[in-house]
């Protein structure tokens, strides 16, 4: 079905893929886009979310660090900033963290709630120094969690439709 509606759909589908990579919106917003507003088939719709979302974590992930480094020998405020801000959540919340880790990550990134989400949850764990790979995974399945619930959500309850008066 996907092929055979592609060059009919191909503005859709962008808006869908492009959609899941907004920080706030994210999978909550794509899957009801594409499903309700669009009426794209629900495969399609969780793909190309899915991928959509976990390409700004896989940025996150692997970019963050290199970029705070280079801030950091660069300049002394961004080198106080980041080593203030390494050492007081390492400090602060580590214990807890460590105790559920990758769960907690997890969970963290497939709750679909507002502040939550891969955005988020790559940058906790670029905070609290994961192991890209294991993060990228704990992120990765914090994603297909949210799309999970999102469609279920969706499928069941429908999507809010904002009346306008006039």
């Amino acid at each position: 079905m996907f092929f055979e509606n592609f060059t009919q759909n191909i503005g859709n589908y962008f808006a869908v893929f492009f959609t899941s990579m907004i920080p706030i919106g994210e999978l909550r917003a794509s899957i009801p886009l594409g499903l309700g507003v669009l009426k794209l088939d629900i495969y399609s719709t969780i793909i190309l979310s899915i991928i959509g979302n976990f390409i700004p974590a896989i940025i996150i992930i692997y970019g963050l660090e290199p970029i705070s480094k280079f801030l950091m020998k660069r300049f002394k405020l961004m080198d106080r900033f980041f080593t203030w801000l390494f050492n007081r959540t390492r400090k602060k919340y580590y214990k807890k963290f460590e105790k559920y880790s990758g769960f907690a990550l997890t969970a963290f990134v497939g709750i679909p709630l507002p502040v939550t989400g891969a955005w988020t949850g790559s940058v906790i764990a670029f905070v609290f120094g994961f192991p890209q790979k294991r993060a990228l995974l704990d992120v990765f399945i914090g994603i297909l969690m949210a799309a999970a619930i999102v469609t279920a959500i969706f499928k069941t309850v429908g999507y809010v439709k904002f009346v306008t008066v006039g």
